[in-house]
């Protein structure tokens, strides 16, 4: 942990790794990194959108803002509101492609019941 008034060192954290082994979910690791490596940026972008309403929110507010206004800025329970929808949004439209997957998936494959009523009927 640093000081008060030390900054963090974001590079060397950034490299921290987690204890044990990292999980895999597919058959091709280039698929889990690349996953990864997705993730990793679609949360940068919903940090940076946060962070665009913070300006454009307080711009609009008092016209001119300082650094330390932006860094200080908590939002009210309605930009919350409306920051928590957008990101839901966000998100729906990363996760999309796998929905589909998923949505056809459960199209192509009969329920198990229905196969097993066929199956002990034979």
């Amino acid at each position: 942990m640093s000081a008060p008034d030390t900054p963090l060192d974001w590079v060397t954290l950034s490299g921290r790794r987690a204890k044990g082994r990292r999980p895999e979910y597919f058959d091709e690791p280039a698929l889990d990194r690349l996953y990864s490596t997705v993730f990793a940026l679609a949360a940068e972008v919903s940090a940076l959108r946060e962070r665009q309403d913070t300006l454009e929110r307080l711009l609009e507010a008092r016209g001119t803002l300082t650094r330390a206004e932006i860094e200080q800025y908590v939002p009210d329970r309605e930009a919350g509101r409306e920051r928590g929808l957008a990101t839901q949004a966000y998100i729906a439209r990363i996760m999309r492609g796998f929905q589909q997957e998923v949505e056809a998936m459960a199209a192509s494959d009969p329920p198990i019941m229905d196969v097993v009523e066929r199956l002990s009927r034979e």
